[in-house]
This record gives C-alpha cells, structure tokens and sequence, in this order.
C-alpha cells in the first residue's frame, strides 16, 4: 500500500479490518521484541544452569531503564508524529523523525559508558550482594558485553514506531522479525556450538540489534516512505521537544518503574532469603517470572501499538467518534489477551517452567510454578488500565497517561511489595516469600479500579464530541 493510501485507510478504512490490520504486525514486533530475552533465558537456563539464570535477573532492571529511555523517545516522538500526519504538516513530520534519531545518539554517549564504569555498585543495588559469587559474575560478563550495543535497538525501535505512525505495520514488524531470527539462529550456535555460554547470548543478541538497525535504515531510504529521514533534519527542535516527550514520558515512567519494581523485588526476596542459595533460587524463580509475563504482556502491548496510531490520527483530524471505538475495541480486545493469559499461567505453570530449567531440580520447579500462579493470577483485569493510559497518551495528554501507567507499578505495588512481608511475618498467615508474590494480584485489582472514573468520563466526552460533529 502507498504512503497516501495508508494514511486515507487511518481515517476512512472499517474499523474492524483497520485495527486487525495494523494490530497483527505490531502484535508479532512486539511479541518478537519479548523473544529476544526470552531465548536467551531459554538457552541459559537449559545449558548454564540456577547461577546464569539469576545472574540475568539482575541484569534486568539495567535494561528496563534502557528500554525506559527507547519509549521515552520512540512512543513519544511516534505519537506527535500520527497528530501532524493527521493534520497534513509533511515539514513537522521530517523535523520529528529528525529529532527522534538524534536522541537515540545522545542516549548512546551518556547513559552506556556510566552502566560500563559502574557496573559493580550498580548490579550489587539491585540485590547482587546476596546471591552467590557466580551468579554475580554472570551478570557482569553479560553486561558489560551487551551494553554498548543498545543503540542499534534503540535507532530501530525507535524508527519502527515511526513506520507505525505511517500505517507501515509491515515494514515495522519486520524490524523485529530479522532480529528475532537472527537471535534465534546464532544463540544456540554461541552458546552450546562454541561452549561461551552467556558470553555467547550476549554476542547473539548484539548481532542481531545490528541487523534490526539495518533494516530500519533500510526501509527509510529515498522514495520509499511517508516520512523522509533527511540527515540535515537529524537535530532537536523547541517546537517538538517538549510535546513529544511530555508524551513519551508517560510510558518511559512506566518501564522506569517496571524496573524499580524489579529491583525491589530482588532487594526483598535478598533481605527475606535465609541463605545466598535461597536467594538465589528466588532470583532465579524472579528471573522465569519476568520472561514469562513480557511473553504475555507482549501481546497486549501489541494491540495497543495498533490502536494507538488509529486514536493519534483521528484525534488529530477532529473524528471523535471514529477514537471512541477504536478506543473500545481496544478495551475488549485486550481484556481477551490478558484473560488467556492468566488461566494460561495459573493451569500450565509446570510445563512454562520447565521452558527454562533443565529439570534436574524438582525443588526448583515446584517453587516457581507456584511462584508463577500467585503472581499473575489476576493479569485479567489490567486491560483496562493498558487501554487507557494508550488512549491518553495517544492523544496528548501525558499527565493522566503517566499517572494510570504509574498507578499499577508503583502507587499499588512497591508498597505491597514491603509492607505485606512485614505483615506476614508479624501474623504468620504465610511466609514472606508468598506475601511479596500476593503483592502482585493485589496490584491488579487496585489498578484497574483507580482507573474507571477516568475511563468513564473521557469515554462520554468522545461520546458527545462524536455526535456533535455528526450533527454539525
């Protein structure tokens, strides 16, 4: 489809096929862009055994606020980007893009070499001090070997969001397709083929975050796109600046508190731990917990990228009535997503489990299966939440965005996380292990409550709006 018919089909196309359209491919990037960890975590935990796994759970939180920095600029340029394409204005489109890729490379001259300098107080923070010496240096070799390579990931990401907001759903699916495969191909090869263990899915992954970079450039050569990325754009403009990322930062926040959610989790399993094997296996069982809820949670995000482009767009061309379902099919659609997901991990824990251990350690799968079923046994009920922190962020209004995308990881669960332990260990109604895990649903549930009212309210606003342009 030519970049004119993609941006007519934003504004004219059924509903229904429109978001099916542009959900798939982004549902597969994204579920791809999950794969990436998760063949790893698959890979380690087969061949290198409890120490690599828990070694690349404190890895994690250093590269959620690496992946905070991608949506900060990726989504939030990427949002800006559909409004102006909704509102004709081509030279602000270039400017955007520009400013996109320029971002990307201020982020590869600042925050790497720091994680590179600091790596020791930095993994020992996120609770590396209490579990044992080889899963700690694990963690080092992984990272210090992965940790320049982000800008590849991030220049593609960041451009793949882009393709979205030009209705090439595509294209930007496969950005992630030819990272995935060439992942996939070369971490068995590293790993078990040249005996280099995690050194060898550190070298896998960084491979294919080049050719994931590749292709984005690709795509966006002359001619070929919507948007053209000119190099004398690539710069920062006042105009687009402060807009694009007041919109990122709602989800940027969200991943940055995704990762402190981890390390307190780590940090708490650390303190309650009774030895540096306990904790280790808990890090560990933390470890199958993460790969494990980004597969599901993927998905989900998934749809929201679909949505999100249709909501930008028509928000920007005044089509209220055209947001609201769009908004809506979201909403149904996502709840679906999360619900097979939950009866997914609470009737098939063993089985997911065992993806990522060799099973010589009955002891160890037991303890995460049911690690697995207490966490995410109330996933159903964040559709709503997701939904509406991309409604508000698709149409430029970050501050609700950012509060609902906190309310889940921070304003409910990191309280939970600390207090419920405390109170278990005072009452004796479980163990503290188990209370840090029942944080979790408990989070849910308190999420998706706080965020009905703003739901409702905007919900009949778009109601209105719609009906009033149609009578106009």
């Amino acid at each position: 489809m030519k970049p004119n018919e993609r941006l007519k089909a934003l504004a004219d196309a059924p509903l229904g096929r429109l978001v099916t359209r542009f959900s798939w491919p982004a549902l597969v990037s994204m579920t791809l862009n999950a794969l990436y960890s998760i063949v790893d975590r698959i890979y380690i935990g087969q061949g290198c055994g409890q120490d690599a796994m828990a070694g690349l759970t404190l890895v994690f939180p250093v590269m959620m606020v690496f992946g905070a920095f991608g949506v900060f600029v990726g989504a939030g340029h990427a949002a800006v980007l559909s409004i102006k394409l909704g509102e004709g204005d081509r030279a602000a489109c270039e400017k955007v893009l520009g400013e996109l890729v320029a971002l990307k490379l201020l982020f590869f001259f600042t925050l790497p070499p720091l994680v590179f300098i600091f790596i020791d107080p930095i993994l020992r923070c996120s609770g590396g001090a209490a579990v044992t010496p080889g899963a700690f240096e694990m963690a080092k070799i992984y990272l210090r070997l992965v940790v320049f390579s982000h800008l590849f990931s991030h220049v593609a990401f960041g451009l793949s969001a882009s393709m979205r907001s030009e209705g090439a759903v595509v294209p930007s699916m496969m950005c992630m397709v030819v990272g995935f495969g060439v992942n996939l191909v070369l971490d068995p090869i590293f790993i078990f083929g040249f005996g280099m263990g995690v050194a060898g899915a550190a070298w896998a992954t960084n491979i294919a975050m080049a050719c994931s970079c590749a292709w984005a450039l690709w795509y966006y050569r002359p001619g070929h796109s919507a948007v053209r990325l000119r190099w004398r754009r690539i710069g920062f403009y006042r105009a687009y600046l402060a807009k694009a990322c007041g919109i990122g930062l709602s989800p940027a926040l969200q991943q940055l508190a995704g990762s402190l959610v981890n390390v307190s989790l780590q940090l708490a399993f650390a303190y309650w731990a009774a030895d540096e094997a306990s904790a280790t296996a808990q890090v560990a069982s933390l470890g199958i917990f993460q790969m494990v809820t980004m597969f599901f949670i993927m998905p989900l995000m998934g749809v929201q990228q679909g949505v999100a482009p249709v909501m930008g767009y028509n928000w920007g061309a005044r089509n209220f009535r055209r947001v609201r379902e769009a908004l809506f099919l979201g909403l149904w659609t996502s709840t679906a997503v999360v619900t097979i997901a939950a009866a997914l991990q609470v009737f098939a824990a063993v089985p997911i489990v065992r993806l990522f251990s060799d099973g010589t350690d009955a002891a160890f799968v037991r303890l995460a299966a049911g690690d697995l079923r207490v966490s995410n046994c109330m996933l159903w009920c964040i559709g709503l939440n997701v939904v509406a922190s991309t409604y508000f962020q698709s149409v430029g209004r970050p501050r609700t965005a950012i509060l609902l995308s906190l309310l889940r990881q921070v304003i409910c669960l990191i309280p939970c996380i600390w207090i419920l332990p405390y109170l278990a260990h005072m009452t004796g109604f479980c163990a503290p292990a188990t209370a840090i895990w029942l944080s979790m649903p408990i989070s849910d549930v308190l999420a998706c409550l706080a965020t009905v009212p703003p739901f409702r309210a905007h919900a009949r606003f778009l109601a209105r709006a719609g009906r009033g342009r149609n009578a106009g």
